[in-house]
């Protein structure tokens, strides 16, 4: 009767202990099911990652054109030293690799003892596709081959601050390296494809014995872009301005081609410019792309803009005559360039001449409020939204923060900041009559697949920022002027009518104007009657001390004319 009471624990316990193993047997069976069919899944089966295949850029000629960037399928051939367990067996292997190779058994064994404790040692690189043959059909114990995209840019130089580079990428996540600057940033999302994965069945020492079809997806190779850049006007473009910024020992340069009527660049040059491949190495100055990161005040390219403003406005008639004040505006504190002295004036002849006191008699008309007006509906003070990284906006201060100054400062380009590219866009609305342009660089998507879809962003030619007239004078009056009888001569052509405006304006450094170096700088287009392109050309800081000349008409505008001189001449023998 008394192990009774003990026999009832002894159950109870039982119970317990059994119970407490079935809701074991029950959480490992169904609660964590998932978690040890996966472990057991990992046990057996091995990843391997496949990357896609990055995607190409090309210029304007697309699939039969000129490759900008492209990336080759690079092979090579490695050993793990771990699976080769005995030195005999690493002899064994180098000597059935030296006549494959090319390479010296011993030297293989060299490569192999400098990193014996790793388990990936690069034999060779970019090997042949007989090559690689060989070595699979050998069938060499610890030997593999890697196959990995490497990208190349054929162009080098010429288009690298349109295209741009690849780099590493700081997300583990993510691809390797990714779009860092250029069109390789822009358009990285179309560029770089999606990644692929290989699931194999292995044996207990981790060797593939199969293939797991069910749970492996294959990679999709990156789309291509076809750029508007053509590469014949980009090396016009490079070329002349090359030569000019080294004949006058300048800091920098840009020029731009732009099609008047669609945005479409043709050509985008940054002055220093780099080897994509070797972009690491560069200075940082040399990566900057100068016609979209650097604003800079304009000066007397700007005073087209202003005036087509004030006409369309009707504040101003193409008939009125401005008193110049005979070189000086003393309350103004303004001179005329070069100690020009000028009277009475046509708003023709203050744009042929560059007559500063001209241009801030026409701020003056226009009054504050239609001035800032006028600015912004040209783009200026916002980016043009080009698809490139890295673009400035420029600077135009709300008129609440201008001085009794700024009225008559803005008409002939100070007191504001401006891009290479928001200018060329301000005079494209000019050559088409008077419509709104994008500036962009991509013309066309080309799939993984080879379909072609082309990406249009023409100007709206039904809609009008100025009045069509209004822009029509000022190209074929007033701007063709400046070069037949003004301060643009030196951007006459013989076979075309050209039209376009100098600048040479002081840079501005902490609030004061730098009297010994300038920007100089011109912009313009042909021909007259129905513009094909329009060019701008800036250099910052021609050498003064050289004794040649710093102004626009000296400096930039024989660049201009010799790029639109081989640009016409080249489109027009297409075109037959």
């Amino acid at each position: 009767m008394k192990m009774q009471p003990l026999i009832v624990v002894l159950h109870v316990l039982m119970v317990v202990v059994f119970g407490l193993l079935g809701w074991r047997l029950f959480y490992l069976q169904h609660c964590q099911a998932d978690y040890y069919a996966d472990e057991a899944y990992s046990s057996l089966h091995a990843y391997t990652r496949q990357e896609p295949q990055r995607g190409r850029i090309l210029d304007s000629g697309g699939v039969g054109g000129r490759v900008l960037a492209a990336s080759n399928k690079i092979q090579t051939v490695f050993i793990d030293p771990g699976v080769l367990g005995h030195w005999d067996d690493v002899m064994e292997t180098a000597g059935a690799l030296q006549d494959v190779l090319g390479m010296g058994a011993m030297e293989i064994c060299d490569m192999i003892a400098e990193r014996r404790t790793r388990r990936f040692v690069a034999i060779k690189e970019g090997i042949t596709e007989a090559q690689r043959e060989a070595i699979v059909a050998a069938n060499l114990r610890g030997v593999g081959i890697q196959s990995q995209y490497r990208r190349y840019y054929p162009m080098g130089a010429l288009t690298s601050h349109v295209v741009g580079f690849i780099g590493g990428n700081t997300d583990p996540n993510d691809f390797d390296k990714i779009g860092l600057s250029g069109a390789e940033r822009s358009y990285e999302s179309l560029l770089k494809g999606s990644r692929g994965n290989h699931v194999f069945l292995v044996d207990k020492r981790r060797y593939p014995i199969g293939m797991d079809t069910k749970r492996s997806v294959a990679a999709r190779d990156g789309s291509s872009i076809v750029l508007t850049i053509d590469s014949t006007i980009q090396e016009f473009a490079r070329s002349a301005l090359m030569k000019q910024v080294q004949a006058y020992q300048a800091e920098s340069g840009a020029a731009v081609v732009m099609n008047p009527w669609t945005g479409a660049i043709l050509a985008l040059v940054s002055l220093p410019d780099y080897d994509p491949l070797e972009f690491g190495k560069a200075d940082i100055g040399r990566l900057r792309n100068r016609a979209l990161t650097d604003p800079f005040e304009p000066g007397s390219i700007f005073k087209p803009i202003v005036v087509a403003g004030a006409l369309d406005k009707g504040l101003l008639h193409t008939t009125d005559r401005i008193y110049c004040e005979d070189g000086y505006y003393e309350k103004y504190r303004i001179g005329e360039w070069a100690g020009h002295r000028f009277g009475n004036m046509t708003v023709k002849a203050i744009l042929t001449e560059s007559s500063n006191i001209g241009m801030a008699k026409i701020g003056q008309k226009m009054g504050q409020k239609n001035l800032y007006e006028v600015v912004r509906l040209f783009g200026f003070g916002q980016p043009t939204g080009v698809d490139l990284p890295g673009e400035d906006a420029g600077s135009l201060r709300p008129t609440n923060e201008w001085s009794s100054y700024t009225i008559t400062r803005i008409p002939y380009g100070h007191e504001i900041s401006v891009t290479a590219l928001q200018i060329i866009r301000a005079f494209a609305i000019l050559a088409n009559g008077g419509s709104p342009v994008t500036p962009h660089l991509v013309r066309a998507v080309v799939d993984d697949k080879g379909e072609v879809t082309q990406v249009s962003r023409r100007a709206n030619l039904a809609g009008h920022l100025i009045k069509q007239e209004v822009a029509e004078w000022v190209v074929r009056e007033a701007l063709t002027n400046v070069v037949n009888e003004g301060t643009g001569k030196e951007a006459a052509l013989e076979k075309w009518q050209t039209w376009g405006k100098t600048g040479t304006a002081n840079i501005a450094t902490n609030g004061k104007y730098d009297t010994v170096n300038y920007t100089a700088s011109f912009v313009g287009g042909a021909p007259a009657d129905v513009p094909q392109v329009v060019t701008l050309v800036t250099i910052r800081k021609p050498n003064k001390a050289l004794g040649k000349g710093y102004s626009g008409g000296r400096v930039a505008a024989p660049v201009f004319r010799e790029i639109m001189e081989k640009t016409l001449t080249y489109l027009e023998k297409n075109q037959r």
